[in-house]
Parts: structure tokens; sequence; C-alpha cells
């Protein structure tokens, strides 16, 4: 059920009916207090667990969001559990709605993410100067941490509106620059519920597509270089919700940038020091944190392909250095039907072992020679980088 800032003045005559009629309501204390669900009350566990509603199970049982359930709520983690005849969803205008309406901003032009949880730096590939947010933050507190990460990568001269309780009798709005925010919020603390609306300003835009530069990844030189990444990600063709195997890391550009287009990945890389910088890289875009959707396994293949079949099965694997005819037998071995492998090598013994792969197994090979210009005295000229084969193969 969801329940904004107005409590029970907000709820439409069935919600109130199926509210008077519960044995019991789960929610937050906050949204306890607004439905006054005196002893029927059960305050959700910490940290979140469904559990205690499933044990419920037959009996009249209210479980309390804010505004739409199904929208960055306990809606779609409780549903998954439950038959369709088991629950019945009684909804409101979402907070971004309630924002939108006050701001005149359209929803369909506007990014809407829920943060209570999740790193501040998912933000990071949404920002573009003059771009409309509403994020939904846990507390004060992360609001100013908002503030602060924003100053940090650059966008301190961003707009911020800073919203409170909004759609009851405590809403507040103030206004400053990303810049300023910290100061005047230690000064007069926000107070959940919260959100922010973020007009980007003054800061780099990550772009969009694939073969993004060089300099945006921690990494010691080990790196497919972005020319050479764009091409590889067309030839991996991520698809939403696909899993990638990243073997040989290095810094993990091409697995962020897999994740970037909507997948998740498990990058193995057996060097200690470039495992870190993978981690980074991770942090970097977001893509850390207790639903990771960047997993980093330290390991040598194929002894530890194991490790990354335990954790999830391959759409797709880039094999980016060590590749040989052993490993190449043991990915076959563990990769689902449709699954798609490429393959890049810079030395002639593993360009020689891909021409006989392509010959026996079919797929593409690609040879990719690469200059760029550099200074040569006080003119120019072509400096070469080293051949790519790539092979790309399908299972």
């Amino acid at each position: 059920m969801g329940l904004n800032e107005d409590g029970l003045q907000g709820l439409a005559p069935a919600a109130l009916r199926a509210l008077e009629a519960a044995e019991i309501v789960f929610g937050g204390p906050r949204h306890l207090a607004l439905a006054c669900a005196g002893e029927r009350g059960r305050p959700w566990p910490v940290p979140f667990d469904v559990a205690p509603v499933l044990a419920c199970r037959g009996r009249p049982t209210v479980v309390l969001a804010s505004g739409d359930p199904f929208w960055f709520g306990a809606g779609g983690s409780l549903a998954a559990h439950l038959a369709p005849q088991e629950w019945r969803c009684h909804a409101q205008p979402s907070t971004f709605s309630l924002l939108a309406a006050r701001l005149g901003w359209k929803l369909e032009e506007t990014d809407c993410l829920g943060l209570h949880a999740a790193p501040l730096q998912q933000l990071l590939p949404r920002l573009s100067p003059g771009r409309q947010l509403l994020v939904l933050l846990r507390d004060g507190a992360a609001v100013a941490s908002l503030a602060g990460w924003l100053e940090r990568e650059g966008w301190g001269e961003s707009h911020l509106q800073v919203m409170e309780s909004v759609g009851g009798p405590r809403e507040r709005r103030r206004a400053w620059r990303a810049a300023e925010a910290a100061a005047a919020l230690a000064a007069d603390p926000a107070h959940a519920p919260v959100a922010v609306a973020l007009q980007a300003q003054g800061g780099a835009a990550l772009p969009r597509v694939p073969g993004r530069p060089d300099h945006w990844y921690a990494n010691d030189g080990q790196i497919t270089k972005a020319p050479a990444r764009a091409l590889t990600l067309a030839a991996l063709a991520p698809r939403q919700g696909e899993c990638l195997w990243d073997i040989g890391g290095g810094s993990g550009s091409v697995a962020v940038e897999w994740c970037l287009a909507g997948g998740m990945a498990i990058s193995l890389e057996q060097h200690a020091a470039r495992a870190d910088n993978i981690r980074r890289n991770a942090e970097r875009f977001g893509l850390h944190g207790p639903h990771a959707r960047l997993r980093v396994v330290q390991g040598v293949a194929p002894a530890a392909l194991d490790a990354l079949q335990a954790l999830a099965q391959p759409q797709a694997v880039f094999v980016g250095g060590g590749f040989d005819a052993v490993l190449f037998e043991h990915l076959r071995a563990l990769m689902p039907e449709g699954c798609r492998l490429v393959v890049n090598a810079v030395t002639l013994e593993t360009q020689a072992l891909l021409v006989q792969l392509h010959a026996s197994h079919g797929g593409s090979l690609l040879r990719l020679e690469l200059s760029s210009a550099e200074p040569l005295g006080r003119m120019r000229s072509w400096k070469a980088a080293r051949p790519l084969v790539q092979w790309s193969w399908q299972r």
C-alpha cells in the first residue's frame, strides 16, 4: 500500500478498508505513525528482509511503502515470492510524480533514481549539462554526500533543489548550487523523507557509447585502448541483463563498458594490483555495492573458471590476454548454447592460433591496424600501434 506524507487522508476508500481489516501492518517507523498502526505495527528488520512478511501468509497483512510500491519500493521484492492471488497493490502517486508536479518537469525527459542503498556514483553516466534528474536519498546526510561528490567530480555548478516531506504538511524546498549545499546543510540539515531535484551544470559528461577515453580508467598501462575497446564491445554485442566473463581483465575497461550498456560482468584478473584497479573502476562508475554489477575474481584461467561458473553463467566471454588452445577447450565446455566469444591477440603465436580456430570453427576474424598522429620533430607523423587480431565466435 502506498502511503504518502498526507497520511490516511490521501488513501482511497478501498485502501482504507484494507488497512482497517489488517491484523498486521509492516512499514518503517514514519509510515507506521502516519497510518496510526498502533499495536498492529511491525517495523521492517534491519537489514531489510521480506521473511517476516512472508511468515504472515494466510493472515490479512498490509505492507506500507511510499507512493508507488513498485517503483524503488518493496512491491517487487515481495511479489517475487507470492502467487498473484495472494497480494493486491493500492498504489498512490510516486514521489517522482509528486516532485515533477511541484517542479513542472516532464517525467519522460527526467532521469529518476532511487539511491537509498545504492552508490551515488551511479549518477556519473547520467550527468550532462542541462540534464534533469530526480534522486531519492536515504536521509539528510546523504544529501550532503551527494553535493560533495558532485563538487569533486566537477559538477559543483549544478543546481540542487532539496525537497523534504513532499506532499505533506511538513513539505519544505530549498535550493543551492552543489558547491554551496554542504555548508548550508551543515547549518540546517535536511530530514527524511528527502529527495533532490538536480539540474546538472559545469562538468565533463561521460560519453554514452563504448570506446570512452582511457583517462576515465585507473590503469597501469594494461588497458584495451579506446578505439580497440569500441570495436571489441561492438563484437561482444551487449544486451540488457546479460552476463560477461572478462578474462584477463587488466583495468576492467571492457567489463565496465559492458555494464554501462545494461549488463553485468565478472572480471578475472591474476595480478592483485590490477584487480584493485578493476575494483576502483567499478566504484568510479557505481557498479559496486550490495548488488554489484561488476564483480572481480582474482585468479588464473582456466583453473579459476569454476569460480566464475559458480557466480553466473555467461552470455558472452571476452579474453584480452593469456588465450591458448587449452583455455579455448575449457571455455567451449562451459559456454552455453548461443554464448558469444571474442578474443583479442597481439602476439604472433596467439594470432596464429586464432587463424587456426577460425578455419576449424568459423566465426569472424579481423585484423585491426591503428595509427595515431604524434609529433616528429617540428612536424607530425603516424605512430602505429601493434596490429590486433580479433576472433569472434558463437557457441
